[in-house]
């Protein structure tokens, strides 16, 4: 069972990391770091626990650890009578995260609101057969998308800056 249980986060591990690798724009070890962190939790890896399971030399995760750090994507506790370091992701990640998402969403949402009326004057005022009209209804249905899914976005983000989430 704790054999399945460690395969299965291991094959999320290199999934997420190829996602991250894309999202993030980070190196594939950088990447699969983080993504072991994520699936770890709140209590941490060590140093140890990343050169072992991602077969990586010390080097290289000392290097991607110290960039994901400079990054603030990861921070470090220690526990007291141990001398080793306890990596977890920052609250502040998912939060950027998201922050990135509500303005690349307002952008595309203002673009949308301005073609929309663009191709509404174009209807009123140029083009008189009805039959070659544009249809306005996907920059509408478009523009209700964007802000449902920012509302809950955003909601989502106040929930996790009042620490109603354990992440």
């Amino acid at each position: 069972m704790k054999q399945d249980i460690c395969k299965q986060k291991m094959t999320l591990v290199e999934k997420l990391g190829v996602h991250l690798e894309n999202r993030e724009q980070l190196a594939p070890v950088a990447a699969r770091i983080m993504a072991y962190i994520i699936l770890t939790g709140k209590k941490g890896t060590t140093f140890e626990n990343l050169v072992t399971l991602l077969c990586a030399s010390k080097s290289t995760i000392s290097t991607h650890l110290n960039h994901l750090q400079d990054l603030n994507k990861i921070q470090y506790f220690t526990k007291t009578g141990d001398r080793k370091k306890y990596f977890v992701i920052k609250k502040d990640t998912i939060i950027q995260h998201i922050d990135s998402m509500v303005s690349n969403w307002n952008t595309e949402r203002q673009i949308h609101i301005e073609i929309k009326d663009y191709k509404e004057s174009i209807n009123n005022t140029k083009i008189t057969d009805e039959n070659e009209k544009f249809d306005l209804s996907f920059h509408v249905d478009y523009i209700k998308f964007i802000d449902s899914a920012s509302n809950s976005i955003k909601e989502l983000r106040t929930k996790i800056t009042d620490n109603k989430f354990d992440i």
